[in-house]
């Protein structure tokens, strides 16, 4: 990247092109003599080169960040510097159509000096695209004072190594640069992964040497790119497309010329009508256009649908994304639902996807489902449909890899009543029972059969009769240890004399009675559920986050973190934010992390206290809350507890420790109690448990 055009970066920005916290910069900035000098001044932060921080940074490998990622990172925030002198649409228009015309060029836009005139590259242009079907009108429009994006341009391919790649980083930065009408219509990536696992190309192309794809609604042809990234065989691919916007059709074409796509074998017409001399489409993959509620149609949403059908021969598929209320809920109109019968009715609709929320990032009151559709499906799928709904799950990778399952072995196989797949997440429906319900909603009519007979038939029984005989273990624990220690007997009475005097923790810490130990900065990398160390933050203190569920690594915690030590048993470890709260370690050998700090009692000390009952004291403390404008944070220090006596504190400890075990033992009841209760009522719910008599 040439440093006379590279951006100028804060250093929290050097922090996130590093992946590390604001402050570990300034440690970097104060340790190391070489940290590139600042490069501008008369601001009130220092701003360096970013070409010089990237250099630095790859020569010390700091931070958490690849040298790809480092590349990655740099380059977006070049194309949103950029994005403020020549505005997000412009920017993308201008800057898309010279890593095009390198790409038809086939070498760096500016010679080393940087010599080349707007005019040159003009002449480039008309002579490379004389047609005008890439570059030629957008590098028309602009004056040489574009000439700066022909250096991004450059420098975007040499971190890119490809003009393909450098493209897809610019358009990776739609969001970030303002750009919405691209950002809008946008599928989380998790479903543009299911579309291009559903959709199968890859399995298809060893089947067939030459694919043909298409989107009759591309926008700028993400999905198109989704299916196109999962093969490096872009030699045998036809792709054509439709958008009725003129520049995103620009911006579609230029993609597909990027990613490999020869300029004979792709098409991407302003309109709706597709280009019908290209080839017959084997594989459709679209969007239909986003419409507000109030104004949406479900009759021309539907009508679009059977477009997207018409298209397809025998044995050719489409993966539709569509407002789910067409698509899965019932409908009101009897036009409406006799044309969504007849598509059913057509045997074209292989399987249908009620999607979880939030599918189309940027508008997240859309409810989105998918149509799957076949022309000539296998004989053993005629007459039926796979209905199926995640709407209340998680688009997970487990999810997503088992609704693709679902849906490939579903095409390969059709319907087998008794050795056949069955599915995870839906039913195979009789097209006639979905008929005779006209306009009904296309949803499963329960549980898919094979969690029905794995879970609930054989194993929710087993799983409640096991919970009965835990519970009756546990309450076999709490008679034996009332037979053994009788009732609860605390022999409290009324204090007569004065009372305990009043101390403070940071009296006793300065007494030598008690130690406070900071928390670590754990990167959240090296947190994982698996682990040697609970770790310990504000989240398992205030009880937000269940102890155990965050763990990280005995080998990553000493080759990562020096200087940092476990806690011991009884340490407690206490927090200030989001609130006052605090808890005993038991068993020690945890990770406290920050901004979560210990106080460790120690048991050398004259008169010492012990762990259960300073806690106890410390919980209850009236100098714990803050009114809610206080700026100033509770400091440990000052909370206030009565200095208690070595008799009072031992007959305390021993009080609270009984009642420690006679709740945990009443706790182990209350968790079987609600675990049958749970168990009973799902098995109800679904149908699949009933009540013998005794």
């Amino acid at each position: 990247m040439a440093d006379s055009h590279s951006p100028l970066m804060s250093m929290a920005d050097i922090a996130r092109l590093a992946r590390v916290e604001r402050p570990v910069v300034s440690t970097w900035r104060r340790r190391y003599p070489d940290f590139p000098t600042p490069a501008a001044t008369g601001h009130s932060k220092p701003l360096f080169k970013g070409a010089e921080v990237v250099r630095w940074l790859a020569e010390k490998k700091l931070g958490n960040a690849s040298a790809g990622q480092i590349r990655e990172e740099m380059a977006l925030y070049s194309i949103a510097a950029y994005a403020t002198q020549f505005g997000p649409r412009r920017l993308v228009e201008i800057a898309g159509s010279l890593l095009c015309l390198r790409q038809l060029v086939g070498r760096p836009l500016l010679t080393e000096s940087g010599a080349t005139s707007w005019s040159e590259l003009l002449r480039k242009a008309e002579r490379m695209d004389i047609e005008d079907e890439f570059v030629l009108r957008e590098l028309r429009g602009a004056n040489s004072s574009a000439l700066t994006l022909a250096h991004l341009a450059d420098n975007l391919v040499e971190a890119a190594y490809a003009p393909g790649n450098a493209y897809e980083w610019l358009l990776a930065a739609r969001s970030r640069i303002g750009l919405d009408e691209l950002a809008a219509s946008l599928p989380a990536p998790e479903l543009l992964r299911l579309i291009t696992e559903i959709a199968d190309l890859p399995s298809r192309l060893t089947k067939k040497s030459r694919i043909a794809i298409a989107d009759p609604y591309t926008g700028a042809g993400d999905l198109l790119m989704a299916l196109i990234k999962q093969t490096d065989q872009t030699d045998g691919i036809v792709a054509f497309a439709a958008e009725r916007v003129e520049w995103l059709a620009r911006v579609a074409r230029r993609r597909l010329l990027l990613a490999g796509i020869a300029e004979h074998a792709l098409d991407v017409q302003v309109g709706t009508d597709l280009e019908e001399g290209m080839a017959d489409p084997d594989l459709i993959v679209t969007q239909l256009p986003y419409r507000p509620g109030e104004v949406r149609s479900v009759l021309a949403a539907l009508v679009e649908v059977e477009r997207v059908s018409d298209l397809l021969g025998p044995g050719c598929t489409a993966v539709v994304i569509g407002p789910a209320d067409v698509l899965v809920d019932q409908l009101a109109g009897t036009e409406e639902a006799q044309l969504r019968s007849a598509l059913l009715r057509s045997g074209i609709v292989e399987a249908v996807v009620n999607l979880s929320g939030g599918m189309i990032p940027y508008r997240p009151g859309y409810r989105a489902a998918l149509w799957v559709m076949t022309r000539a499906p296998l004989k053993a799928a005629r007459g039926y449909v796979l209905l199926c709904d995640i709407s209340a799950e998680t688009l997970s990778e487990r999810v997503r890899a088992r609704l693709a399952e679902d849906i490939l072995l579903w095409r390969a196989e059709g319907y087998r009543r008794f050795d056949g797949h069955d599915p995870r997440y839906g039913h195979a429906v009789p097209i006639a029972q979905l008929d005779a319900e006209f306009g009904g909603a296309l949803t499963p009519p329960g549980p898919p059969q094979s969690q029905v007979l794995a879970r609930t038939v054989t194993e929710r029984p087993a799983l409640i009769a096991e919970a009965e005989g835990r519970l009756d273990r546990a309450a076999l624990l709490a008679r034996q240890y009332e037979e053994t220690h009788g009732r609860v007997r605390g022999n409290v009475v009324r204090r007569i004399g004065s009372l305990a005097p009043l101390t403070t923790v940071g009296a006793l810490i300065a007494d030598g009675r008690l130690l406070k130990v900071k928390g670590h900065r754990i990167h959240p990398r090296h947190v994982q559920r698996e682990g040697h160390h609970p770790v310990l933050g504000p989240e398992e203190v205030t009880g937000a986050t269940p102890i155990g569920s965050r763990k990280i690594d005995r080998m990553a915690f000493a080759a990562t973190y020096e200087y940092a030590a476990l806690t011991e048993p009884g340490d407690i470890v206490y927090t200030t934010s989001p609130r006052f709260a605090l808890m005993v370690d038991r068993e020690g050998f945890s990770v406290v992390a920050f901004p979560a700090r210990v106080l460790r009692v120690v048991a050398e000390a004259g008169r010492p206290l012990t762990p259960r009952v300073l806690a106890a004291l410390l919980a209850v403390a009236r100098n714990t809350d803050r009114s809610p404008g206080s700026v100033r944070a509770i400091r440990i220090e000052d909370l206030t507890i009565p200095d208690l006596d070595l008799t009072d504190g031992k007959r305390l400890d021993a009080l609270l420790t009984d009642i420690e075990v006679r709740q945990r033992l009443l706790c182990a009841q209350e968790n079987e109690l609600a675990e049958i209760h749970n168990l009973t009522v799902a098995g109800f719910a679904d149908g699949t448990l009933t009540i013998t008599e005794q």
